[in-house]
């Protein structure tokens, strides 16, 4: 509802930041609304206009056993990464932004730097890391992983929530006599919740769409449904071999 108080102009811009806001997610997102019919083409191929329709693909998604385990084993890391991404992203932003230390510009850049090294570099260090531990190809390996690459997304969104946060109410229920984790959980998390809850988006989005790490530390055992899917693709894109003619 538009402020009585707010002049021509000023209601012509609230309609043109709401247009244009609008316009840009339907911008972001039309990709994904132009994939979802082709999941339902008859066809072999991802082709508009579709040639019928057809629930084969989701009737072969579901029947077969290796793409079952991999979206077992996506639905196994992804939640358990979020939260772990979860927790160790808010604690961190809560404690990098409560005071000001020696050495808090270089921890912040070593928490988010998952997020900017390329995932190469991490998959190679964490298979010489955890394959002499016996470790490359194991539940608790790819969760540690996958929870690493989604605290940089937890800590800037928590951090940005925090910024605008008023510290005068945790000093006032410390004053009333509550302990820090009553302080917490009463006053605290609620509100920085947006920032917790986008950030734990993210970090679930970020796992289950890896693959890169993942390739490195999940073995032929355990291939998550994201690898799985750009295996098949890769199998089923790839052209024939040339034959050498006879001589």
């Amino acid at each position: 509802m538009l402020n009585p108080t707010m002049s021509p102009i000023e209601k012509v811009w609230h309609y043109v930041l709401r247009i244009t806001s609008g316009l840009t997610l339907l911008f972001l997102i039309m990709p994904v609304l132009v994939i979802i019919p082709l999941s339902f083409n008859e066809g072999s191929f991802l082709v508009y206009p579709l040639t019928g329709f057809s629930f084969r693909w989701y009737q072969d998604l579901f029947s077969a056993p290796e793409w079952i385990r991999s979206l077992q084993n996506s639905m196994i890391v992804a939640p358990a990464a979020t939260v772990l991404a979860m927790v160790l992203g808010t604690l961190a932003s809560i404690g990098l932004t409560r005071g000001e230390f020696r050495g808090k510009g270089i921890i912040m850049f070593l928490l988010i730097s998952p997020m900017v090294v390329p995932v190469v570099i991490v998959g190679v260090a964490s298979y010489l890391f955890f394959a002499p531990l016996g470790m490359d190809n194991s539940y608790t390996t790819l969760i540690l992983e996958h929870a690493a690459l989604g605290v940089p997304f937890v800590i800037i969104t928590v951090t940005a929530t925090l910024q605008g946060y008023n510290h005068n109410l945790t000093r006032a229920a410390a004053n009333l006599g509550a302990s820090p984790i009553t302080t917490f959980f009463r006053i605290t998390l609620p509100l920085i919740a947006p920032g917790v809850i986008s950030g734990a988006l993210f970090a679930f989005a970020t796992s289950f769409d890896e693959v890169v790490v993942t390739l490195f530390l999940a073995g032929r055992n355990r291939p998550p449904c994201r690898a799985r899917c750009s295996a098949a693709f890769a199998k089923t894109s790839a052209p024939p071999l040339r034959q050498r003619p006879p001589c």
